[in-house]
């Protein structure tokens, strides 16, 4: 790929995302601009930030590259990320809202009257938030790696230093402007090329023809029992991890009120099933067009399918414009990422003024930015989706019974998200140790199934041993949750 490509793509996006970000700074003006947008981000602006943030690099290279080489079972994943949106609808977006917290530990300590509780969220926030920060500065690296020839760590640091800047200019609603511009530019990166590469391919007499007896997908093999956990694990920590993702959740606190929180969530899931059909398309020329992937650079099949198929000027312009959004995903969700953890991070340690916020935000990117630098890149999609179980396993019971379940005590919530949290945690570690095909190795590295109910068990048991801790504030609370906003009321313009 020629170099230059790289060079402008990345400069256009660093100049744009700057110059959006600052016009954010030029309406941001209170702590409440800076944490929550003010509560007035009307739900088609928000649904478009959502997909900026929520489309990560797992989304955005890691999906083809999986359809790549694995094929048809690869699908799971956009199913899983899109099904756990309609459990925010269902469960989650308007209760959330309506609770009136700026971050998930704000929900925790109100609903629980307990600072332990608020303390245990609090980091597992940070944790989750960090482990999610990595794969994206991981996607960098390959991008610039693949696009320039410049050294990994150019990418991951040009990523971090443009999203602290952004963030710390103009906080929330700086960003909110940012990520939905970046939405719109990684659907445009993706589905230009892919029409056409899609004519290339299609139309007759091309330099590109569908190579005789290609074979798109391969049969099914037989259904095994670890073929079938496996998906069933996978799809527990798509659908219940989105539940606990804090720059998605962050995102609810920043809508007028939950109608528009649910508005938000039924426009995302059209956003997000529009996407989707374009990195499935690139999966599945790239297992004909790039059989030879797999041993070098899977996540890459995006960056370079349109070089490899169309070539010349117009192969440049189409690369350049999907090297753009690939960087538009690792700045979305990173700055999303960032924006969240810089919340929890000031209201806890740094007083929650906007200087703290600032403070925390340098800190939020940082440290990820050093794990990512002394680490290697995994296949994005599956490092994303441990994340997912992780969470899946600590903060989404929380939340779900938080919402749902009066006899929630502050007990036996901090019992089922440290119980989740070593369980999963162990059992991801351990799994990465073990050979292909060891036993109990799909049951590590897949451990969502049994994490989750665990979770949820340990937290349901532990309530009711603890009756007593209920809070005493409960029932407020919850009505808070579940009794609709009443409309404001409108003067009489006659009197």
């Amino acid at each position: 790929m020629n170099p230059a490509i790289g060079y402008t793509a990345l400069i256009l996006v660093s100049i744009a995302t700057t110059m959006i970000g600052f016009y954010g700074l030029r309406v941001s003006r209170t702590t409440s601009d800076f944490y929550v947008a003010s509560r007035t981000v009307r739900p088609w602006w928000n649904a478009s930030a959502i997909g900026g943030e929520y489309l990560s690099a797992a989304s955005f290279l890691g999906i083809a590259g999986l359809i790549t080489i694995s094929g048809i079972d690869a699908l799971w994943f956009p199913i899983g990320y899109t099904a756990g949106y309609l459990m925010l609808l269902f469960f989650v977006a308007a209760p959330l809202r309506r609770s009136g917290a700026y971050t998930i530990p704000d929900f925790a300590e109100a609903r629980l009257d307990s600072s332990a509780a608020r303390a245990v969220t609090s980091v597992l926030v940070v944790v989750v938030g960090w482990f999610y920060i990595v794969p994206q500065l991981h996607g960098a690296s390959l991008t610039i790696r693949i696009t320039t020839g410049l050294p990994s760590w150019v990418g991951a640091a040009v990523v971090v230093a443009i999203v602290v800047l952004t963030v710390v200019t103009g906080g929330m609603r700086s960003i909110t402007f940012v990520q939905a511009f970046q939405y719109w530019l990684k659907l445009t990166a993706l589905a230009v090329p892919a029409v056409f590469i899609l004519l290339m391919v299609a139309g007759p007499g091309t330099p590109a023809p569908l190579p005789g007896g290609a074979e798109l997908f391969p049969p099914a093999g037989p259904l095994t029992a670890d073929s079938t956990y496996r998906t069933l694990s996978l799809m527990v920590a798509l659908s219940f991890g989105t539940l606990g993702l804090p720059h998605v959740l962050v995102r609810f606190y920043t809508n007028p009120d939950g109608a528009a929180a649910r508005r938000t969530t039924l426009i995302v899931l059209g956003l997000l099933s529009i996407f989707y059909l374009f990195p499935t398309i690139y999966g599945v020329l790239g297992r004909v067009y790039l059989p030879n992937l797999a041993a070098d650079y899977t996540d890459a099949t995006v960056l370079l399918l349109p070089g490899k198929l169309i070539g010349g000027l117009g192969g440049d312009i189409l690369s350049a414009l999907v090297v753009a959004g690939a960087f538009a995903a690792f700045l979305s969700t990173t700055s999303g990422l960032v924006v969240s953890l810089a919340g929890v991070i000031s209201q806890d340690m740094l007083g929650g003024s906007v200087k703290g916020f600032r403070i925390a935000a340098l800190f939020a990117a940082v440290v990820p930015l050093g794990v990512a630098l002394m680490t290697d890149s995994l296949a994005l999609a599956g490092s994303v989706g441990l994340v997912f179980a992780f969470t899946a396993s600590t903060i989404c019971p929380l939340l779900l019974l938080g919402i749902w379940w009066r006899g929630l005590t502050d007990a036996g919530a901090v019992a089922g998200m440290l119980t989740g949290a070593v369980l999963c945690g162990t059992a991801i570690m351990w799994g990465a140790r073990l050979d292909e095909g060891a036993p109990l190795r799909e049951v590590l590295t897949q451990p969502a199934a049994w994490t989750v109910p665990a979770a949820f068990l340990v937290t349901i048991v532990v309530s009711r041993a603890t009756k007593h801790r209920t809070s005493a504030t409960m029932s407020r609370f919850m009505t808070k949750l579940h009794v609709p906003e009443r409309p404001l009321a409108v003067k009489d313009p006659r009197g």
